[in-house]
């Protein structure tokens, strides 16, 4: 018995180093530089390609007297077919033999000729490996292999199907543009360059997942962002391997500074106008194919605070509306925990009236404040979750409807009281006015939550100090997350709390662009004008 098992044991063994000699001559043979045989290349992609359906091999002759062979590859599906037939298939077929040159079309120059006689197209590029023309097939690009050439010709016919450019739904604005990134890079890297019109925005590309090579793109001003960040940026990207890249959460993970905080050191944006506006501060934008979300570094916590549409707005009434922000946030995480602490352990700093009305209401409840805070917190967030997973028009339904008779129907069968159902829905209310760190604020409360259960106030006084100790601790691509509250930056106040006019926008924050901190001359402030009939 023994023996049968090492037998098989070396069968298996046996099995795994011929399967993987058999993969590593596969990778050598993609890899290999094309033949001057037009069958020998035919012959090594349709071995690639075997068993794939919407692969297409067009082959056909040019000349007048069809001397020459040639064939086309490409996916179906992922080109513009009405631009093969005309612009390629038709000036090959066709027009190359009515306009050939006087000493006809050979194997010698048939390479030069096609690339700059007969081909209509604007994007032409070479490839002298398989790996390359296998690459550009599956990324949606048209090869042409020529007889008699070991080059072949990259055609950038791209036409798949694609989602127009709409209103996003997670970042919804009253006023400003109403455009949003869609799922193709290309148009996205356009729409950032519509809106920054300038040479000196740098767009560059490379691949990423070794069986998905996912494009990924890195957009930067240079002069205005920082080298270090650039690089690093880079330095990052480059070190990732990993089989798929499918959205850009899968970026976010690899890049992050602090993966186990519960705090994003990653921003994300759907609109181009916001990702424009943090590319001019200095920061850089990771774009990924197949996502509407762009990734923007270094991410800072009072980001989450901010909105586009408060410079588009005047600023007072934006200065207002971000300090209730920052009220709605400190609302969401401390209601709870302060109603615990104060009906468990601090009863005395509560109104008598109010207290004896609080203490009515929770006559006969079977639970502590502490086990109603924990059980309407977790019922809020069980719907929320059913009203964002659900079609639009039931999961509102379920979220208000849900929580209005839920609510009811627990006071009513006195399993939990009326004040803290006031509470919850207060504190559900707020969060949704700052939604970017809403999963953060959600931890957070639960965890303040918990410490006032402990230890009343003295506990949430020890849990917001850890918190901001926490916050302080954090790093966004070696920027300090707290920046410029910690350490202050004083010249960059004027977008924090209150955000000034635009005329007193006269740096960039200065964590981010050191080396060209200056955004526009001072001495802009409007001014009446002078009157006239004096003289």
């Amino acid at each position: 018995m023994f023996r049968k098992i090492m037998n098989k044991i070396k069968l298996l063994g046996f099995q795994g180093s011929k399967n993987k000699t058999l993969k590593e001559d596969t990778l050598t043979k993609n890899s290999r530089q094309l033949s001057h045989d037009l069958q020998v290349n035919l012959n090594s992609l349709k071995a690639v390609f075997e068993d794939a359906s919407d692969i297409v091999i067009r082959e056909f002759k040019i000349g007048v007297e069809q001397q020459v062979k040639a064939f086309l590859i490409f996916v179906d599906g992922l080109v513009d077919k009405f631009a093969i037939n005309e612009s390629l298939l038709k000036s090959l077929m066709l027009e190359a033999r009515l306009a050939q040159p006087s000493q006809g079309i050979n194997k010698d120059n048939v390479f030069r000729y096609v690339k700059e006689c007969a081909l209509s197209i604007a994007s032409v590029k070479e490839s002298r490996t398989l790996k390359d023309a296998i690459d550009a097939v599956l990324s949606g690009d048209v090869v042409l292999f020529l007889d008699g050439s070991d080059t072949a010709l990259i055609i950038s016919i791209r036409g798949w199907e694609t989602r127009g450019v709409t209103e996003p739904v997670t970042e919804t604005v009253v006023r400003g543009p109403r455009e949003g990134f869609v799922e193709t890079i290309r148009t996205n890297t356009a729409l950032i360059r519509r809106k920054i019109k300038n040479p000196n925005l740098k767009i560059e590309s490379l691949k990423i997942g070794k069986e998905t090579q996912t494009d990924v793109c890195i957009a930067y001003i240079k002069g205005i962002a920082n080298e270090k960040i650039v690089r690093e940026v880079k330095k990052r990207l480059e070190r990732i391997e990993i089989d798929s890249i499918l959205e850009s959460g899968y970026i976010e993970s690899f890049i992050e500074d602090a993966p186990l905080s519960i705090f994003p050191t990653v921003g994300n944006s759907e609109k181009p106008d916001i990702v424009g506006a943090k590319i001019l501060e200095g920061r850089v934008a990771i774009l990924v194919d197949g996502t509407p979300f762009v990734l923007t570094v270094p991410y800072l916590f009072v980001e989450a605070f901010q909105s586009s549409e408060d410079y588009y707005s005047r600023p007072f009434y934006s200065s207002l509306i971000r300090c209730l922000r920052y009220l709605s946030f400190a609302i969401s995480i401390l209601s709870p925990a302060i109603y615990v602490a104060l009906t468990t352990f601090h009863q005395e700093l509560l109104p008598p009236p109010l207290l004896i009305t609080m203490a009515a209401s929770a006559e006969g409840l079977p639970f502590p404040a502490l086990i109603e805070a924990l059980i309407m917190g977790i019922t809020f967030e069980i719907l929320r979750e059913a009203g964002v997973r659900l079609p639009r028009p039931v999961g509102q339904a379920i979220s208000i409807v849900g929580a209005l008779v839920i609510g009811e129907a627990a006071v009513s069968a006195g399993i939990i009281g009326a004040p803290m159902v006031i509470v919850i829905a207060l504190t559900a209310i707020s969060s949704f006015v700052v939604p970017s760190i809403s999963d953060a604020g959600a931890i957070t409360r639960l965890f303040l939550t918990l410490c006032s259960g402990v230890a009343g106030l003295f506990g949430i006084m020890l849990g917001i100090s850890g918190v901001l100790t926490h916050l302080c601790s954090l790093r966004s691509l070696g920027i300090p997350y707290t920046s410029p509250l910690a350490p202050a930056t004083f010249s960059d106040m004027k977008d924090v709390f209150i955000r000034v006019p635009w005329w007193a926008m006269l740096t960039r924050p200065r964590v981010l662009s050191v080396k060209n901190p200056v955004r526009q001359k001072g001495g802009q402030m409007p001014k009446p004008p002078e009157d006239d009939t004096k003289n």
